[in-house]
């Protein structure tokens, strides 16, 4: 069971569409427009990720009290650290792996790169100010890593695990780091 869609609020549907749709490449395939219980109105945008069963969706609000001033960033809304609170989407291999980075750095987005041995990430932050990440399943989970994580549930000292073997910036051709 996976989820159908992920749905998050927004403050600038065009980034947003500009973000999801032309360098992430979801097509927007739906939108419900109804006023909502609280008062005022809402758009809800639906971007297709890969068939019509799973989504991720925003919200633009009108005239919806307490909506003036919203954090969208959903770790600073929680008051954590940045990467705690993230958006990750799966690709099929390495081909599709690459290509997303490469489709990341052509629009102009720094990618962080981190290969954990049984994942391999790379990183962007979408208008939203969130995290966005597409990971890689390199590896095979074994009883032993069940074992581990089981332990870790009850754990009160860390045990850490092994630092990533690889962690690289890749910056977009022309900002300003990469000249």
């Amino acid at each position: 069971m996976g989820y159908h869609h992920l749905a998050l609020a927004a403050k600038d549907m065009k980034a947003i569409h500009d973000f999801y749709e032309g360098v992430m490449g979801f097509d927007l395939v739906k939108v419900e427009v109804a006023p909502v219980p609280e008062g005022g109105w809402a758009k809800h945008f639906f971007y297709r990720m890969e068939d019509d069963n799973k989504f991720i969706a925003f919200w633009e609000m009108h005239d919806m009290p307490g909506t003036e001033e919203f954090e969208t960033n959903l770790s600073k809304a929680a008051g954590v650290p940045d990467q705690i609170n993230h958006i990750a989407f799966d690709v099929p291999d390495l081909d599709a792996f690459n290509m997303r980075m490469q489709q990341w750095l052509d629009a102009g987005y720094d990618v962080l790169e981190l290969d954990h041995e049984w994942c391999r990430s790379i990183y962007t932050k979408d208008p939203n100010d969130n995290f966005v990440e597409f990971c890689l399943t390199t590896g095979t989970f074994t009883a032993k890593d069940r074992e581990r994580a089981l332990d870790q549930l009850t754990a009160t000292e860390a045990d850490f695990s092994k630092p990533p073997v690889k962690m690289e910036i890749h910056k977009a051709p022309g900002s300003a780091a990469a000249e």
